[in-house]
């Protein structure tokens, strides 16, 4: 098996249709919601992805065939005054996993990482998400903490009203 992993082309029609498969792929996945993407998503998704310069996304291929995806946000660490790189969607399709297709997305994030003098990447997960936990913290990556006895970093949020 031959893996390699590049930047999606979010204008070429296959890479599109790669991004659109795979995080649909993920959507659908209990760790992703359990729900396919709705078709208005599906249809604006790449347009989106476009406009925003501060994003991108990590095709990565076994055999000439898409089976991983992440999609990155660049960000800024005030504390560092450096770029940071999250990790926002990590998948792997079910029938390629543990075939090291996450590894290989890693290594490709992170050395765009270092070489754009980014301080860190970050990710969020699932507390049961145990498989992709185990992946997180063989690769280095664990909680967020300052202070330890201020606690570690939760990840919140507010969805906003359409």
């Amino acid at each position: 098996m031959t893996v390699s992993v590049r930047l999606a082309n979010y204008a070429d029609p296959k890479d599109a249709a790669h991004v659109v498969g795979l995080l649909d792929i993920y959507a659908r996945d209990p760790m992703g919601g359990g729900a396919p993407l709705a078709d208005d998503v599906r249809a604006i998704l790449i347009e989106r992805l476009q406009e925003q310069p501060s994003v991108f996304s990590l095709l990565a291929f076994s055999n000439d065939r898409a089976v991983g995806l992440m999609n990155c946000v660049w960000g800024f660490s005030t504390f560092a005054a450096s770029p940071l790189v999250n990790i926002h969607d990590l998948i792997v399709s079910p029938e390629a996993r543990g075939q090291g297709i996450g590894k290989a997305l890693f290594a490709a994030v992170e050395e765009i990482a270092r070489d754009q003098g980014a301080c860190k990447v970050t990710l969020e997960v699932l507390s049961g998400n145990e498989p992709a936990k185990a992946l997180y913290a063989s690769l280095g990556y664990g909680d967020y903490v300052l202070d330890p006895e201020q606690g570690k970093a939760l990840f919140w949020q507010k969805k906003m009203a359409a």
